[in-house]
């Protein structure tokens, strides 16, 4: 078996070799001076299981090629198996037609790993679980819930005052998974705008009077949806209000919105190499997932079910 990283989260890829007990294959992936991606595998990987660690976050693009340039590498130099071993998958939110003459960009880049080479794909938290069905190789959607639930019950405790909140309609799903997994209550955030032109309004569908409420969802972006329900519950009665989201995408003015709202604190995995901005943060705290993906990994280079992690 071997573990390449691309440039897209060394520091992750590094800290799964880690748990592995082995070393990153030396590779080198530069850009020339027009900025096309180059990648060269410097070790034997003929006959191999190779495992190519590759969040696809920003810069989205570079990192994409990237991928897909050190599979097509690795097909070139015989190697038995490629597993895309991507813990944040870009495009993910494009997975389908908002409109008339749009693509569906997440079936697009499926394509592409696949057509590079790729013989299955290991993921995490796919923004929408159909995406998996984009793929006609096999495709492993690991879930941080289990992770997330275990640093909420050492920091926070399983007390009858704390509830779980779903940020939308959308990751009903979700927050109920983890509210299980707690024995919590689950709330859910309802936004809707009454009238066109018209502010949106967030309703709050349960009783949070009183309690210590956790957002969860898989993706902040901007912070501009998760500050506003946190002050939207905070309105409510809650007693404080922190967040556990799988991928902190942090984008423009994301970190300063979380440093100056009401959110007590932005728990977030290492699925996404952060900034020093993001690092330096006080009240933005990461759990890392590395030995989550390094068990997959072992278990899939050993034939095991990846299901039962999740037993």
């Amino acid at each position: 078996m071997k573990l390449i990283s691309g440039n897209g989260n060394r520091t992750l890829s590094q800290a799964i070799a880690d748990h592995l007990d082995m070393s990153l294959t030396r590779t080198q992936v530069k850009r020339f001076a027009d900025n096309e991606v180059f990648a060269m595998i410097e070790e034997n990987v003929r006959g191999e299981d190779v495992f190519v660690i590759q969040s696809t976050s920003y810069p989205a693009n570079d990192n994409l090629m990237e991928l897909l340039i050190i599979t097509d590498a690795l097909v070139r130099a015989s190697a038995r198996r490629i597993t895309a071993v991507v813990p944040y998958y870009g495009y993910a939110r494009q997975d389908r037609k908002t409109d008339g003459r749009t693509p569906i960009s997440a079936k697009l880049v499926a394509n592409l790993i696949t057509r590079a080479g790729a013989n299955r794909v290991l993921t995490m938290d796919l923004h929408a679980g159909q995406i998996q069905g984009f793929f006609d190789i096999p495709t492993d959607n690991l879930v941080a819930t289990p992770v997330l639930a275990s640093d909420i019950k050492e920091h926070y405790g399983r007390g009858s005052d704390l509830m779980i909140i779903s940020p939308d309609v959308g990751g009903v799903v979700r927050a109920r998974s983890l509210a299980s997994r707690l024995n919590a209550d689950l709330a859910i955030v309802d936004k809707r705008r009454p009238r066109a032109g018209e502010s949106e309004v967030m309703n709050i569908i349960g009783d949070v009077e009183g309690r210590r409420c956790i957002l969860f969802d898989d993706i902040v972006d901007s912070g501009g949806t998760l500050v506003n329900a946190a002050k939207a519950l905070i309105d409510k009665g809650a007693t404080e209000v922190s967040a556990y989201i799988s991928h902190g995408v942090l984008s423009g003015p994301a970190v300063q919105r979380v440093a100056d709202g009401p959110l007590k604190e932005l728990v977030i995995t290492d699925s996404i190499e952060q900034p020093h901005e993001v690092l330096t943060c006080p009240k933005i705290r990461r759990v890392s997932v590395a030995p989550l993906i390094g068990e997959a990994i072992r278990r899939i280079a050993n034939e095991e079910s990846v299901s039962k992690l999740f037993d």
